[in-house]
């Protein structure tokens, strides 16, 4: 079939909303030019003469009636599936062309980076201490001995008693301590590095890494602010049977030493967190700046940032141990006939008179097992969390 073309051309003087006014209308039909869709499937092939020409490159030059207000529609008025404006490209707000990705990609938008850290830190910390609990358990017990002296000894001891449930005692607890914990210490640790850390081409601010003085930060800010959960949950881990619960534990706690027994043994654990918080966050930005510059690429994948932050877990943790041993030896209190010790260098004097330089690392192997991978864990969650709650692509 040929070419057909169809000119209308109306002028009219009457009154009215159009009058006074030319409308020019022109379809041009070829073989072989409609598209699926209907009529108007392709916009490019329809010309309005309202003044507005998709494909004329000089809108100035065509007379006639110009709509108002196009670039608001073309703004705010999406257009359906397969319909393109032509001419107009798909911009954002700076102007850069998007592009549409492959895959299925979890963003939710959260303006306020604060914010962002807080949650990426609390759910980071949440998953990490539920998916090591059990290890958790086993770890307390054999510090304190007081079901058995192996990790096998305590695992059946408490499986005869408790079964699977024992493994997890204490872990609601747990769970809610390391929440707001986790949370509060990432954003303490953001906030302190990014401001103390130096812009290109600016000399350091401090002799000594950011990160350091960050992580010790980072430590202490979120144990000064839960260490009362933290003395609760090992008390609920140790005493069964004597509490009935979480707030249970609170009241008796309070009513047998005062307000000051939910911050017995706080000295030991400041003494203990600055450095396992510095070495802690300290290695991790170390390692991750090491396989940037070894492998020559600015992102980390989640199973890169596992390994990195288990191995800055496992330098800590074992650097740190015997602090958290006389920690956990303080927490406990007099319970069952135990020594009181007076203070941390008591603490660490004693039991190495008592038991020798074995007693202060006892329960490394399973604190190792529950540390090293809670701290890999916590990151590669932390980390995925920052990507998910982005204000924009480019934060991801």
């Amino acid at each position: 079939m040929g070419r057909q073309k169809i000119e209308v051309l109306e002028t009219t003087k009457k009154h009215g909303l159009f009058s006074g006014v030319e409308l020019g209308f022109q379809w041009t039909a070829q073989e072989d030019c409609f598209h699926p869709g209907g009529l108007f499937a392709s916009v490019g092939q329809v010309g309005m003469g309202f003044g507005v020409s998709p494909n004329s490159p000089n809108n100035r030059d065509n007379e006639g009636l110009k709509i108002p207000c196009t670039d608001l529609y073309v703004k705010y008025v999406s257009s359906p599936e397969g319909v393109r404006i032509v001419g107009i490209p798909e911009v954002n707000e700076e102007g850069i062309m998007k592009k549409k990705k492959k895959g299925l990609k979890l963003n939710v938008k959260v303006a306020n980076p604060s914010l962002r850290r807080l949650i990426s830190g609390a759910i980071a910390g949440a998953v990490s201490r539920t998916a090591v609990a059990p290890l958790e358990t086993i770890r307390t017990h054999l510090m304190v001995g007081s079901t058995g002296h192996s990790t096998t000894e305590v695992f059946q001891n408490i499986m005869n008693n408790e079964g699977w449930t024992g493994l997890f005692r204490g872990n609601l607890v747990n769970v809610i301590r390391v929440a707001p914990s986790k949370a509060i210490e990432l954003f303490a640790y953001d906030t302190v590095n990014k401001n103390l850390s130096p812009k290109p081409g600016e000399q350091p601010k401090i002799p000594i890494p950011p990160s350091l003085v960050a992580g010790a930060c980072a430590g202490v800010s979120s144990t000064l602010l839960t260490y009362p959960l933290e003395l609760v949950k090992t008390r609920l881990t140790i005493q069964r049977g004597v509490y009935n619960g979480l707030f249970d534990a609170f009241i008796k706690i309070l009513q047998e030493g005062g307000p000051t027994e939910l911050y017995r043994g706080l000295t030991p654990s400041l003494i203990g967190v600055i450095p396992y918080a510095a070495t802690n966050y300290c290695a991790y930005d170390t390692l991750r700046k090491a396989y940037r510059k070894i492998f020559k690429q600015e992102k980390i994948g989640n199973i890169e940032t596992l390994l990195i932050g288990s191995a800055a877990g496992a330098i800590s943790s074992s650097a740190t141990f015997p602090l958290e041993v006389a920690r956990k030896h303080m927490q406990v209190g007099a319970i069952s006939g135990r020594k009181v010790y007076q203070n941390v260098l008591h603490a660490l004097l004693s039991i190495l008179e008592q038991e020798g330089l074995q007693g202060l690392y006892k329960g490394l192997g399973p604190s190792c097992m529950k540390l090293v991978p809670a701290a890999g864990i916590s990151f590669m969650c932390y980390e995925a969390c920052k990507r998910i709650l982005v204000e924009n692509e480019d934060e991801a």
